[in-house]
């Protein structure tokens, strides 16, 4: 089961609604927790930031960007907060200013990298590597 968690600092300039909207356009069924000076929220799927990749035209970007977030405990990513309030994916360096950091919990995170980005594998598509010989 995949598990989506989403987590933004709340600075004392920034407006509450407008962050939740933020991240709600990324993540339409995002389920919040606001914790003091931080907005946390769950979120069940992943299909409306595929379709946001699809729409935008950087699955190639998002792939490898995502291929290169794969760590130990899961997959993680921030997300530009400006532009997903205007409902924008727009890769973001992580940061306490200001991104919106995402979590992505799985148990095979390269089918979710692949799902993400319209993306099958090599063996999906016929492709064995050759024997060198």
């Amino acid at each position: 089961m995949t598990k989506i968690c989403i987590e933004t600092v709340l600075h004392p300039t920034e407006d509450p609604l407008k962050v939740k909207a933020a991240v709600l356009n990324i993540f339409p069924d995002a389920a919040f927790v606001e914790l003091e000076g931080t907005i946390r929220a769950e979120a069940s799927s992943l299909d409306h930031l595929k379709e946001l990749f699809k729409r935008q035209l950087i699955r190639d970007t998002a792939f490898h960007v995502l291929r290169g977030s794969i760590g130990e405990t899961g997959l993680s990513f921030s997300l530009n907060k400006q532009a997903a309030f205007v409902g924008k994916a727009n890769f973001a360096p992580p940061s306490p200013m200001g991104a919106i950091r995402v979590m992505v919990e799985d148990e095979n995170l390269e089918v979710v990298v692949e799902f993400l980005t319209d993306r099958r594998s090599s063996r999906e598509r016929g492709f064995l590597p050759r024997a060198e010989g």
